[in-house]
C-alpha cells in the first residue's frame, strides 16, 4: 500500500513538536536552491524522479559522476562524496566533473560509456610510481599528477582471487548466497538457541560457493567476517566513502581463509596437471594471478620457495593431502605434493601487494 500514490494529506508544522499543536500547512516541494519543480510536473514520486534526473538538475549527475571516479581513482573530484553541501570540499577540478556530467547525461546515462570514458583517459593511464618531486608537488595525487593507487575492498578481492582461480560464477542476479564463513558466528551473536531461521550459518553448495561478492547474504548484525577484515561497512547507515586501512588481520585472512585456500587449490591443480617443471609451474601461477610474467629475481625466489615446500611435503605427503582438502570443489587427480606445494606459492602470491592494490 505504501507504494501507491493516494491523495495528499495535510500536513502541518508542529508547534513544540506536539502532535496535537498544529501550525503552519506544508506542502510536497523540492529545494528551490538546487533547481525550482518544473510546472508541468506532478508533485508525486514520478515528478519527483523526473526532477532528480532533469537534465537543468545541477546535482544528480555530479554526484553519480564523481562516485565513479572517486571509485576509479580512489578520491572524487569533491573529496567528500557524501556531501556537496556548504561543508562539503571543494572540487579538485570544477571544470572537469561539469564537462563529464554533462557528457554522461548527453550519452542517456550510459555508466559503461562513463566508465570507458575515464579508464582510456591518459590521467588514468598514467604510471604510478610516486618519484621524489611529485611527492613534494602532489603527495596525495589531487592533482592527478601519477594514476591511482590503493587497496581494493574486500569484494573486489575475494572476486579476484576467485576468476583468477577460474572459480568465479559469472551468473546474473537472482537471490543472495552463503560462501563459506567461519563456524559458531552467528551464534555467538544471537543468545539462545531459537531466534528464528537466522540463528545458524547454513554454508550453500556447489556453484552458488563461487558467486560474486555483490550476491553475498549480509546480515546486518553481523556482516561476513572476510568482508569486515578488509573494511566493508556494517550497512548501519550509508557509507559513501569507506576507510582502507591495512592490517596484519587482512594477510592472516589471505592465508587462511577457506575461499582463498580452495582457490589456490584449484589453480594449483589445473597447473600441475598441463606442467611438469618447477619452473613453469610457478611461471603459470604467477602469471594467472598477476596478468604479467615474473622477472628473473621473482622467479628464482619464487621457485626456491615452491621446491622448499615440496621437499617438506614429500617427507609427510599427510601433510599435503590435508591441506589440499580445503574446500568443497571437486578434486582432481593430481600429485598432492606437488600440488600442495605450489598450492602455498600460489597463497604467496595472493598476499603480494601488488595483487590486493589497485595500481
Amino acid at each position: 500500500m505504501v507504494m501507491n500514490d493516494s491523495a495528499p494529506r495535510d500536513t502541518f508544522v508542529l508547534n513544540r513538536g506536539e502532535y496535537d499543536q498544529p501550525t503552519d500547512t506544508v506542502y510536497a516541494g523540492t529545494p528551490a536552491s538546487i533547481y525550482d519543480f518544473p510546472d508541468g510536473l506532478h508533485k508525486n514520486r514520478l515528478g519527483l524522479a523526473k526532477w532528480v534526473t532533469d537534465t537543468k538538475n545541477p546535482l544528480t549527475a555530479r554526484v553519480f559522476v564523481n562516485r565513479i571516479w572517486g571509485m576509479v581513482f580512489g578520491r572524487g573530484l569533491v573529496e567528500t562524496a557524501e556531501d556537496f553541501g556548504v561543508q562539503g570540499s571543494l572540487p579538485t577540478h570544477p571544470e572537469l566533473l561539469d564537462w563529464l556530467a554533462v557528457d554522461f547525461m548527453e550519452h542517456d546515462w550510459d555508466i559503461k560509456y562513463l566508465l570507458r570514458k575515464i579508464m582510456l583517459s591518459a590521467t588514468y593511464q598514467q604510471s604510478s610510481e610516486l618519484t621524489p618531486e611529485l611527492k613534494i608537488a602532489d603527495s596525495e595525487n589531487k592533482l592527478l599528477a601519477r594514476a591511482p593507487r590503493f587497496r581494493m575492498s574486500g569484494e573486489m578481492i575475494r572476486d579476484y582471487i576467485l576468476a583468477s582461480s577460474g572459480l568465479l560464477n559469472r551468473e546474473i542476479g537472482g537471490p543472495s548466497v552463503k560462501p563459506y564463513q567461519p563456524a559458531g558466528l552467528w551464534e555467538e551473536t544471537n543468545a539462545g538457541g531459537n531466534r528464528g531461521t537466522l540463528t545458524k550459518y547454513i554454508p550453500d553448495e556447489g556453484d552458488k560457493l563461487y558467486r560474486r561478492s555483490l550476491y553475498t547474504f549480509w546480515k546486518r548484525t553481523l556482516p561476513p567476517a572476510s568482508m569486515t577484515i578488509f573494511d566493508a561497512p556494517t550497512r548501519d547507515f550509508c557509507e559513501v566513502r569507506r576507510q582502507k586501512t591495512n592490517t596484519p588481520l587482512q594477510a592472516l585472512a589471505l592465508q587462511n581463509d577457506v575461499q582463498v585456500l580452495e582457490a589456490a587449490r584449484v589453480l594449483s591443480q589445473q597447473i600441475v596437471a598441463e606442467k611438469d617443471s618447477p619452473k613453469d609451474m610457478v611461471n603459470d601461477v604467477f602469471k594467472s594471478i598477476l596478468v604479467r610474467s615474473p622477472s628473473i629475481d621473482e622467479l628464482e625466489l619464487l621457485e626456491s620457495y615452491y621446491s622448499n615446500a615440496w621437499e617438506e611435503f614429500n617427507q609427510n605427503k599427510e601433510n599435503a593431502e590435508k591441506l589440499i582438502a580445503q574446500g568443497s570443489y571437486l578434486q582432481n587427480e593430481s600429485d598432492p605434493v606437488k600440488t600442495a606445494a605450489l598450492m602455498l606459492t600460489a597463497q604467496v602470491i595472493y598476499n603480494l601487494d601488488e595483487t590486493i592494490t589497485k595500481e
